[in-house]
């Protein structure tokens, strides 16, 4: 047998495509129920609306950690009959139900957030490598299906996690947050949320086989160690011009903090400059000393060495995620102070918005579920992938500047549609591009860097929203709503910069 022949993956089926993403499924459900309801647990456990984006820094803070690293391992591991990705789908979804299970018994603010923590981490330990799991698992002319079946479990279980506590209540559970504590419809979901989490990860982890290495270099997909060494080569010969300058920058944020009496959240960011500057430095210098093995080394040279197309759909990325954290942390403070009447967060009418805006999200995700199967292959076959996507994330800035236009909460529906629109992109296109265009060898970690443009928004909005809306908007958080629009339509138009048809 000739051993620079290669064979083609087979084509998996629909019931292939649905084993491959239906773990997607719990996980989002698991995402859905931290997305809706922890800006709630934490108001209604004495937390001020001010006070959120700092809380909601755990969050981001874990992906961004979690993900690149989870992203190296995975593309190193192999456990024999467990694989190569699974062995993290089954980590990842132990812990995440566990924080699920446990984050209704918080009567603690501190406890809550350090909950939100570790499910978080949880979550993207699972979740990572489910995003290379697709490209490992499909031929090239099946990754826009394969993303689109993924886009289209992540909607139905944002769905179900989004809408629990509404069904909750209109099935007699208590709905009342007595002595500041959490509401039982919150905390049964929470509780059925774990339990869907865990039995839809182990779904795909029974019915679904990985590629062993073998059968990997037979479709033309093993590793390149002489790319590996060549990624470190070019780290190498990297000056240390560009770590110090993050770290001054880092350094120089710290001091305008302490000094201007800057928001405290705002330590977070320039820690996090100081410490990638530190972290870049630290690989050059292992990269020249041959220390190629090094994971530290590997990641910042994967880093550095990105494809030109995943940078300029990091950007792209940036966006999109700004406007979607801003509408994950303010969404509830906004549907009950102006669409409600009750910024109160120990006040029924704030609890009735809160579940209101679970019923919201369940809208969008439900849309979007929808579109990923209905109308993304369709438009992305009619005016390409990049085409697609712009017009989605026109469609979602419509949906957030529509808050302003809006005065019945039932007609928030309306705005949902676009922002699910939005969404079912933001979940499917970019993954689609990159999948069909990085190496196979480094697609785990290329995915957990790509997080990195989804985290990094999220960390900037939580430490410097906080600061703008005290400044400028002080007790009317309805301008966060006019920030997402105008972020997501500077995503629409950094995807002209995308040729990927």
């Amino acid at each position: 047998m000739d051993s620079v022949t290669t064979t083609e993956k087979p084509r998996q089926s629909l019931a292939g495509l649905w084993n491959i993403s239906f773990g997607f499924f719990g996980i989002q459900v698991g995402f859905a129920l931290q997305n809706a309801n922890m800006s709630r647990i934490f108001q209604s456990l004495g937390s001020s609306v001010d006070d959120l984006p700092a809380l909601w820094i755990a969050a981001p803070l874990t992906g961004l950690l979690v993900q690149p690293i989870v992203g190296h391992l995975s593309d190193r591991t192999w456990l024999g009959r467990l694989g190569r990705r699974r062995p993290y789908f089954i980590a990842g979804a132990l812990l995440a139900a566990l924080s699920l299970l446990l984050m209704p018994l918080s009567n603690q603010l501190l406890m809550a957030a350090v909950l939100l923590w570790t499910l978080d981490a949880s979550l993207n330990i699972s979740m990572e490598p489910f995003r290379a799991f697709v490209g490992d698992m499909l031929r090239k002319d099946q990754h826009t299906a394969g993303y689109a079946v993924q886009t289209a479990f992540i909607g139905a279980g944002a769905v179900l996690g989004s809408i629990f506590p509404y069904v909750l209540e209109h099935l007699g559970v208590s709905n009342d947050a007595l002595g500041n504590g959490i509401p039982d419809t919150v905390r049964f979901s929470f509780w059925f949320g774990g339990i869907a989490l865990f039995a839809a990860v182990l779904w795909t982890v029974l019915s679904t086989r990985e590629y062993s290495p073998e059968e990997m270099a037979g479709f033309g997909d093993a590793a390149d160690h002489a790319g590996a060494d060549q990624t470190i080569r070019k780290l190498a010969n990297r000056s240390f011009g560009s770590s110090v300058l993050w770290i001054a920058l880092g350094l120089c944020i710290l001091f305008a903090v302490r000094n201007f009496g800057l928001e405290k959240e705002v330590y977070l960011l320039g820690g996090l400059l100081v410490a990638y500057g530190v972290a870049t430095g630290v690989g050059i210098e292992l990269a020249r000393r041959g220390r190629s093995s090094n994971m530290l080394a590997n990641i910042v040279g994967d880093f550095s060495g990105m494809p030109a197309i995943m940078k300029r759909l990091a950007l792209v990325q940036f966006f999109s995620w700004s406007a979607l954290f801003i509408m994950w942390i303010d969404t509830t403070p906004v549907v009950a102070r102006n669409f409600y009447g009750s910024p109160d967060p120990a006040s029924a009418g704030y609890q009735d918005a809160g579940n209101w805006v679970g019923v919201l999200f369940a809208v969008y995700n439900g849309v979007a579920a929808v579109a990923a199967l209905a109308l993304l292959p369709w438009l992305a076959r009619s005016i390409g992938k990049s085409r697609t996507h712009m017009l989605c994330l026109l469609a979602g800035a419509a949906g957030y500047a529509s808050f302003f236009i809006i005065h019945d909460p039932k007609m928030l529906v309306i705005a949902e549609v676009g922002i699910g629109i939005a969404w079912a992109s933001i979940l499917a296109m970019p993954y689609a591009i990159l999948a069909s265009s990085l190496p196979q060898r480094k697609l785990g970690i290329y995915m957990g860097l790509f997080n990195v443009f989804v985290v990094v928004p999220q960390l900037l909005v939580a430490t410097v929203m906080g600061s703008i809306m005290k400044a400028f908007f002080p007790d009317q958080p309805i301008w966060t709503m006019l920030a997402a629009a105008i972020v997501m339509t500077a995503a629409a138009l950094a995807m002209t910069r995308v040729r990927a048809d």
